[in-house]
């Protein structure tokens, strides 16, 4: 199904379903412990064994030797893998191949053996007897020291050209009677997802089914045939159930591909989970950034001139931090620049975390439109609404399909009672505790990728829809039995939904907040399809037809729906397909961020009090899932600003910190009182769902909201993330 342009008639207006605050649907299996997640499936492998995974004990250099004599011969031991004997294994879209190293070690905690047993205590103790002796080189570690020999990366489908010029920014810049000049940094974060990497896998002859957490099951059953050497065909990834995935399980990781191994030296299933070290260590994580910003602007608030340069680190043919993308959209003005720059960092591989780019770059330009707004005197608010654009600024001929920033800021100042806000920091006493407000916009852009879906019609009048999207803990499952039911105009009761298999039609996949809009959007081109047959089947010839309630009706006649699919059935299958609809429109998604913060005046400790979200992305499908997507990013937006660092030991090349005792992320306690406000809006250029995405829209501004709430409170500014007590002390106002 092609879609250039808004639909005339669409089944999806009516809102019967669609836009109603639903339960999850998959929430009764979760919540009884009956949703077999990847690791669990002993219904599928009952004679699993279990592998684990070796990691390497530095971050640069080469195995020297390896001795696998005694851990061969303790109790239960079945196989061993590592290089020598794993064969080949080829490289994938996402350099598969490193995923288990040897002899030569490119990060530390690369996989580089797997020890099969019939238990998983006996593959744990038997993994410890494994002695490896390591020729030790020297690294790359620092991305400052390394700064300077970075270089433009290649770019990519999803990171856009590495720099970008409009006009003459630099002589712009320098007659400006009002500037800004501003460096900020992030550190390396951590997914700390609920559920581990984990994987079952099982041979059948030369057919390989893996049981996995995969966000993107397409991608994943390709990479894994790729990196075995054997045909796409062969190879079927099963996700029905993910706990959790923030981008970090986007691709397969060592835990997919060295199941798939062990049950191959072993003849029987394997089960691979990481622990949690190896998940920060051996996995990927969001890479640390260096920010150059500089505005400048007239004496009246406009920006003449805005320029963001990116710095981050990754190993040899990695991608860079695109934290600049957001600049090249999100304010008006007329001479402008960015560029991003990777450095060679022999660190565990840094790639896609909740909203790529613009959570870390948000972090960095939303501090700074404070900065310079103080400087002019203005409202931080007013100094947003002033530089608003309707085009794309860097091509101008391009509109927004939907722009509601201005919106999502009046309406936000309204309700958090933004007016009370003092400009001059540090004048708000509540006891021992500074109080400040801060703002921020938020931003994300809306992908529009083909995804396709198959919808079955049984004789009892069920629709079952099968798709190879995965559902995060987002709410997949429901939104799309939504969908389903209001388009075939039947009750939420008669949908299954069956996700996550490779052997279901290709989808968009859970990732880049481009899930719910896409995939549901597939599923309706199917039933569309379907609506189609069932008029066809039952020989109807006017164009005049509804589905409602169950039934078919065309003129005086009424039909079930159940009688319409026959004995046999009937069966759809399509996708949605864009054109070039993304080149005749910019579609991004909008919002305001609004915090206010306590910071004691005695020991610098920070607490958030309160918290708002202001959205425009669209249609709502599900308002209950949505909102549960927005708080969730809204609290990793907190973590971020405020306590979340992978520790790197820059002598060993290793984040220390690597687990949930030492990586610290919000809790209960940490996290007040949260609001969420989606504005009224349909985009009917996005799609036939007339929605976008919102769960990464959620966590971009937060940061910054939060260090310009810090600031009002003290004025003390914090440009280096996370914003901790150590910070602040030396610099706090005295007490009275």
């Amino acid at each position: 199904m092609k879609f250039d342009t808004p639909a005339t008639t669409n089944p999806i207006d009516q809102l019967k379903v669609i836009g109603k605050p639903t339960d999850r649907i998959d929430g009764p299996l979760k919540t009884a412990g009956t949703a077999p997640y990847a690791y669990e499936r002993h219904d599928v492998a009952p004679d699993a064994a279990y592998g684990y995974v070796v990691g390497a004990g530095i971050a640069k250099g080469r195995i020297a030797s390896m001795d696998l004599r005694a851990a061969r011969a303790a109790p239960g031991v079945l196989a061993i893998v590592t290089a020598e004997n794993a064969g080949k294994l080829g490289k994938g879209n996402f350099n598969t191949a490193k995923l288990l190293g040897g002899p030569e070690i490119d990060h530390y905690h690369q996989a580089v053996a797997l020890v099969v047993a019939r238990t998983f205590e006996q593959a744990r103790a038997a993994a410890q007897l494994v002695r490896i002796e390591y020729t030790r080189s020297e690294g790359r570690f620092d991305l400052a020291a390394q700064k300077d020999s970075a270089q433009m990366p290649k770019p990519t489908e999803f990171s856009g050209p590495p720099e970008s010029k409009v006009g003459d920014f630099a002589s712009a810049f320098a007659a400006a009677p009002v500037q800004i000049d501003a460096t900020y940094t992030t550190p390396d974060e951590s997914h700390a997802m609920m559920e581990p990497h984990a994987s079952t896998a099982a041979w059948r002859g030369d057919k390989l089914t893996v049981w996995a957490s995969n966000q993107m099951i397409d991608w994943g059953a390709g990479d894994v045939a790729k990196t075995l050497g054997i045909p796409r065909a062969n190879v079927r990834l099963v996700s029905p159930f993910i706990g959790g995935g923030f981008g970090g399980k986007l691709f397969v990781r060592a835990d997919a591909v060295l199941a798939a191994l062990g049950a191959r030296a072993a003849r029987r299933p394997v089960k691979v989970a990481l622990p949690r070290p190896l998940m920060m260590n051996n996995t990927t994580h969001r890479p640390a950034t260096i920010q150059r910003i500089r505005i400048g602007a007239g004496r009246d608030g406009r920006i003449t001139a805005i320029a963001h340069e990116g710095w981050s680190g990754d190993l040899p043919d990695g991608q860079a931090e695109t934290a600049v993308n957001q600049t090249r959209l999100l304010y008006a003005g007329a001479n402008r620049l960015t560029t991003t720059r990777l450095a060679v960092l022999d660190l565990p591989e840094g790639n896609a975390m909740r909203a790529p780019g613009e959570a870390p770059g948000m972090m960095a330009l939303e501090i700074a439109m404070d900065e310079m707004a103080e400087k002019l005197g203005i409202d931080p608010i007013e100094f947003r609404v002033l530089n608003d654009t309707q085009v794309d600024p860097e091509k101008p001929e391009r509109p927004y399909s939907q722009r509601q920033l201005i919106q999502c800021l009046r309406t936000g100042a309204e309700r958090f009672g933004w007016s009370r806000r003092i400009g001059q920091p540090a004048q708000v006493r509540d006891g021992q505790w500074l109080v400040g407000m801060g703002v921020a916009a938020a931003f994300r852009n809306n992908l529009l990728t083909k995804s396709g879906a198959r919808v079955r019609l049984d004789n009892r009048g069920m629709v079952t829809v099968e798709t190879d999207m995965t559902d995060i803990g987002t709410g997949s499952y429901t939104i799309i039995a939504q969908t389903a039911a209001e388009t075939m105009g039947v009750p939420l009761q008669k949908v299954l939904v069956r996700l996550g298999d490779s052997a279901f039609p290709v989808s968009a996949g859970s990732g880049g907040q481009w899930g719910a809009n896409n995939s549901t959007s597939g599923v309706y081109a199917a039933c569309m399809k379907l609506r189609e047959a069932v008029v066809q089947k039952l020989g109807i010839t006017s164009p005049d037809v509804t589905f409602t309630d169950g039934m078919v009706r065309a003129g005086d006649r009424a039909v079930p729906l159940a009688e319409a699919a026959g004995p046999n059935g009937l069966v759809a299958e399509d996708a949605i397909e864009y054109g070039d609809l993304d080149k005749k429109y910019q579609q991004s998604t909008f919002g305001a961020h609004f915090v206010e913060v306590g910071v004691d005046a005695a020991t610098g400790e920070i607490r958030i009090r309160r918290m708002l979200a202001v959205c425009a992305c669209g249609r709502i499908l599900n308002p209950k899932s949505a909102r549960s997507q927005v708080i969730g990013a809204m609290t990793m937006g907190a973590g971020a600003a405020l306590m979340e660092d992978l520790g790197l030991d820059k002598r060993r090349g290793f984040f220390v910190n690597h687990d949930l005792a030492g990586y610290e992320v919000p809790v209960h306690a940490d996290i007040p009182h949260q609001d969420v406000i989606f504005l009224d809006e349909t985009d009917p250029i996005s799609s036939p769902m007339k929605a976008k995405g919102v769960a990464e829209l959620g966590i971009c501004g937060v940061g910054a909201a939060v260090a310009n709430a810090v600031y009002n409170a003290t004025g003390v500014r914090v440009r280096d993330y996370p914003i901790t007590l150590d910070k602040l002390l030396a610099r706090l106002p005295a007490m009275a």
